[in-house]
């Protein structure tokens, strides 16, 4: 049984390393390619850190809706459990979501999600995908008519997720772009194969039509001036 894990999350704001924090994780889990009703959601208390008005109006989370919510130290080990040793994908995860969790589970001297473990689907869109302007989530999904009614009015960690999952398994149905390189090989094989200018040239054996040379002697002389 092949089972991969879909996640999302949601933060204070993009510096881990300065304090931000995570504030929600959605997970969705893949069994043998087919999305499960088995899902993780959790909203976490940033202990004190503070949710700018920009960073509010991506996900519409409040430090007030958050404060009896439970603090990373509790959600953590849950979500541990939930992901077991399963596979982890995340859109832009390589840049953003797993130095963020792994970074909340270092603190808490918490195993971390190992990068054998770790998928992205943003590099695998990049190498299968051939044709969408952005390889944005948002885009990825209406590249391949998922609906994003879910998160019009906000971004939410378990919507990411289960919009991840359906891109995800777009994404593993469809085979790997063309290797670009190789078709530029093919082309400039065939090229050489097709008659061309020089030696071997098949020369026309009949004689130039009256209008033909009419035409090529005026285009000459417009050339000479």
């Amino acid at each position: 049984m092949a089972r991969v894990i879909c996640f999302d999350i949601e933060t204070t704001g993009f510096e881990y390393l300065r304090g931000d924090r995570c504030i929600e994780i959605g997970a969705v889990e893949m069994v043998d390619g087919r999305i499960t009703d088995n899902t993780f959601h959790e909203y976490i208390n940033p202990e004190g850190k503070i949710i700018p008005p920009e960073t509010y109006m991506v996900h519409k989370i409040s430090n007030a809706f958050l404060e009896d919510k439970p603090k990373m130290s509790v959600i953590a080990p849950k979500f541990l459990e939930f992901i077991g040793d399963a596979p982890l994908v995340a859109h832009n995860g390589i840049d953003f979501d797993f130095p963020f969790i792994n970074h909340e589970l270092e603190m808490l001297n918490l195993p971390q999600i190992p990068r054998s473990r770790q998928l992205d689907s943003i590099i695998i869109a990049r190498n299968r995908v051939f044709g969408p302007k952005s390889y944005s989530l948002d885009a990825l999904a209406k590249w391949y008519g998922i609906s994003l009614t879910a998160r019009a009015d906000a971004h939410g960690a378990l919507i990411d997720a289960e919009i991840l999952a359906k891109v995800y398994k777009e994404l593993e149905n469809t085979a790997p772009a063309p290797d670009i390189s190789e078709i530029i090989a093919k082309q400039h094989d065939a090229f050489l194969k097709t008659p061309k200018t020089g030696g071997d040239f098949p020369h026309r054996t009949f004689p130039a039509h009256p209008d033909e040379l009419e035409n090529h002697n005026a285009f000459m002389e417009k050339l000479n001036k």
